[in-house]
């Protein structure tokens, strides 16, 4: 996961990881260990497109954001 390029989206839509774990219903605190891929957790596919909806994010968009490939 691209973790800086969800959240430059988030800033630029003026959310908060509260406010976008409400949208998509989960806890903050899920939230943040989904952006910040803590113990395995992963976003649904359900909830990548409820924050496709919010941000009308395109496919590249999405693919830039939740498949991104780690390159050290």
């Amino acid at each position: 996961m691209n973790t800086a390029r969800m959240k430059s989206v988030m800033i630029l839509y003026g959310d908060t990881s509260a406010v976008l774990a409400g949208t998509i219903g989960v806890s903050p605190q899920t939230f943040s260990a989904k952006i910040n891929e803590r113990n395995g957790a992963e976003f649904t596919q359900g909830e990548i497109s409820k924050i496709k909806e919010r941000y009308n994010l395109s496919p590249e968009e999405i693919d830039s954001i939740f498949f991104n490939e780690k390159v050290s």
